[in-house]
């Protein structure tokens, strides 16, 4: 499959910011499952290209004259296997995904919800039982968490987006000794509610890392094109920075993917 890609975000601010830094992780990688056919970022200035620990790609955006905006676009096609069931990946020991973070950290609730709902099964079978039963007690209802919602937080509000769904499957996973990382990506759906940047989990079994998109329900990697791997979002933020000044800051986006005409 064949996917267009187009991801604009623009920040504006109330007054002029005097020098700011950003980290962009939306440059895709050409992997076992996909491969980047062409990419283009257009920025006010490119500063440095590199790779993280955990082996995404990399801009650094370093402004350090006055501005009252920002704009970043990435754009490019890129060609999945969406016959493929599962993602190869041995850059870093799997093990690094069981560590738990401020994000995914379990509790009580989430372990005891892990183990009935996966009835102790350690497989795919039990890891999309727990899927599904995630979903059910977390319905898709955007605005009622933030970038900052803990697992633990989200579970007892019960509702989130694919954020949430992601954090609270990966407290779960690491609690049963699985582990499991949270992914980044753009997602090929016809949902004009889900057309931002998406999220979802892998889990390493039977030597591979298979894929369990909450949200969507979808457990292969034939929708989904991966930007960037971590142990929870705070890892894998497609823009994250610094700045200095600026006041109040306003942040609008446009993601557009759609699957190519044969």
């Amino acid at each position: 499959m064949k996917i267009q890609i187009h991801h604009t975000t623009n920040y504006h601010y109330e007054e002029p910011v005097k020098k700011s830094i950003q980290v962009l992780r939306i440059t895709p990688q050409t992997l076992a499952h996909q491969r980047v056919l062409s990419w283009q970022l257009t920025l006010p200035r490119i500063s440095a290209e590199m790779f993280d620990g955990f082996g995404n790609y990399c801009t650094v955006l370093n402004l350090n004259q006055p501005h009252q905006s920002l704009h970043v676009q990435a754009q490019g096609w890129v060609e999945i296997d969406d016959d493929s069931d599962y993602n190869t990946d041995a850059y870093m020991p799997p093990t690094v995904f069981l560590n738990r973070t401020w994000l995914t950290r379990s509790d009580e609730a989430l372990a005891d919800f892990a183990e009935i709902q996966t009835g102790g099964r350690a497989d795919r079978q039990g890891l999309t039982s727990l899927s599904r039963a995630i979903l059910d007690h977390m319905p898709y209802i955007p605005g009622t968490t933030g970038v900052s919602t803990t697992a633990r937080q989200a579970f007892a509000l019960g509702s989130g987006v694919c954020q949430d769904h992601t954090h609270v499957f990966l407290a779960c996973a690491r609690s049963l000794g699985i582990p499991a990382r949270y992914v980044s990506g753009y997602l090929v759906s016809d949902d004009s509610d889900h057309l931002a940047s998406h999220a979802w989990a892998e889990a390493w079994l039977d030597g591979h890392w298979y894929v369990f998109d909450i949200t969507n329900q979808l457990f292969r990697p034939s929708h989904h094109v991966q930007l960037a791997v971590g142990r929870d979002y705070n890892d894998t933020a497609p823009i994250r920075g610094m700045r200095q000044g600026g006041g109040m800051e306003r942040m609008d986006f446009l993601v557009q993917v759609r699957e190519a005409q044969q």
